[in-house]
């Protein structure tokens, strides 16, 4: 079994792991000739957490990041409080990562390509596919080395703009609105605490400003705030836009930056014959609840023991699918609620946590039954040590529960 992997994002970097852990040949490559840097997709849900824990880097990605910090409110120039975006829990013993974690994604993404590299993967960068053709024994890929490759099955990863979803004709069907845009950047303001997010507002318009949370391991803050018309990516833009609200608070340093707008996209297929859409290439979301990173890393977690033990491939799409529309129309919602103002449209709650996500098929009832998540749980092994579930359950294996 050999498959090919076009797209070094999280999503396929995932695959790309799970694969080489079940024995899998994989090559993964990617047309960006140098690695991301940047923030982007920098909250890891808690269904997440306990993906990147069965892969085994979960250590190192609650050593990186850190919890999502309280955010100061100043309005007109004045501090008036706290807020939380999450009311933190407390672990229970079926939920043993109840809580969000802030990392950057080119952190995430470093140590996800670390891992990949214990199996003897590497990313090949400035590597694009630019054209492929299938037939029923396997998939062949022309990329822009000049080579072709020839591989079982091609996993298109390559995000919005996928070349992998073109070339196997999915439509692409949503909405763009060009007329609202977010400036999203990662920011130096060394006047800030970062141990604290910010929010700068108006008093009379308190939904409407300028945010920054600060970026573990960095030194950097995330800027987020509401583009003018004309208006770009620059420092500059940056700095006008908090000279607005706040009293003299210094940017002084700019690094990733990019202009969102509302694209709302679901792909009509996952899957032409040997070839699978994940992550973005499948779906494209709003960054309201931070579910878009999320939604691609559990494609390829669901994606993976499939490939590898070519059973169920039709069963990707449907549950894969069903979660990424049930997603967008979530994270939607919470867009209106910050495009119409209101003031609790920070507020983010557990339907964003990936937790309820359930493959059960339709009807079946029952407190846990086959398709819903696995809960962790402390128990006693065959030689009566005390083991946690998920340490049973980590690794490429099976494992029957009696």
């Amino acid at each position: 079994m050999r498959v090919l992997i076009v797209g070094a994002g999280p999503t396929g970097l995932t695959l790309g792991i799970d694969l080489a852990r079940r024995g899998v040949e994989v090559r993964i490559v990617d047309r960006a000739e140098e690695f991301f840097a940047g923030s982007r997709g920098d909250g890891i849900q808690p269904r997440t957490l306990e993906v990147l824990d069965d892969l085994g880097v979960l250590e190192a990605v609650l050593k990186e990041g850190a919890p999502p910090a309280p955010t100061r409110v100043h309005l007109d120039g004045r501090a008036v409080g706290e807020r939380r975006m999450f009311a933190p829990r407390e672990p229970r013993p079926d939920v043993p990562y109840p809580n969000p974690w802030v990392l950057g994604q080119s952190q995430l993404e470093g140590i996800l390509r670390a891992r990949l590299a214990a199996f003897g993967v590497r990313v090949e960068s400035g590597t694009a596919l630019v054209g492929l053709e299938q037939d029923a024994d396997g998939v062949t890929a022309r990329l822009s080395t000049g080579e072709s490759d020839r591989a079982d099955h091609l996993v298109g990863a390559d995000g919005g703009a996928s070349l992998v979803r073109k070339a196997i004709g999915v439509a692409f069907p949503g909405t763009t609105d060009e007329t609202f845009r977010m400036l999203i950047g990662d920011v130096r303001a060394p006047d800030l605490d970062p141990a604290f997010g910010y929010w700068f507002a108006a008093g009379d318009d308190p939904a409407e400003g300028v945010g920054l949370s600060p970026l573990p391991g960095t030194g950097m803050f995330q800027f987020v705030t509401r583009l003018g018309t004309g208006d770009d990516a620059s420092l500059t833009t940056m700095q006008a836009a908090l000279d607005r609200f706040s009293a003299g608070v210094r940017l002084t340093g700019h690094g990733w930056s990019t202009v969102w707008r509302p694209n709302v996209r679901l792909a009509d297929r996952y899957r032409s014959g040997r070839v699978f859409l994940a992550g973005d290439a499948a779906h494209v979301h709003p960054p309201t609840g931070g579910q878009g990173m999320n939604t691609g890393v559990q494609d390829a977690y669901n994606l993976g023991w499939r490939l590898a033990a070519g059973h169920d491939l039709d069963g990707y799409e449907r549950e894969r699918r069903a979660v990424a529309a049930r997603v967008l129309g979530a994270t939607t919602a919470l867009l209106n609620r910050y495009t119409e103002g209101r003031e609790d449209a920070y507020r983010r709650g557990e339907e964003n946590y990936g937790l309820d996500i359930t493959y059960r098929a339709p009807g079946a009832t029952g407190h846990l039954v086959t398709g819903d998540r696995a809960p962790d749980a402390p128990v006693l092994d065959a030689t009566g040590a005390r083991v946690r579930l998920f340490d049973l359950f980590r690794g490429p294996h099976s494992t029957r529960l009696v």
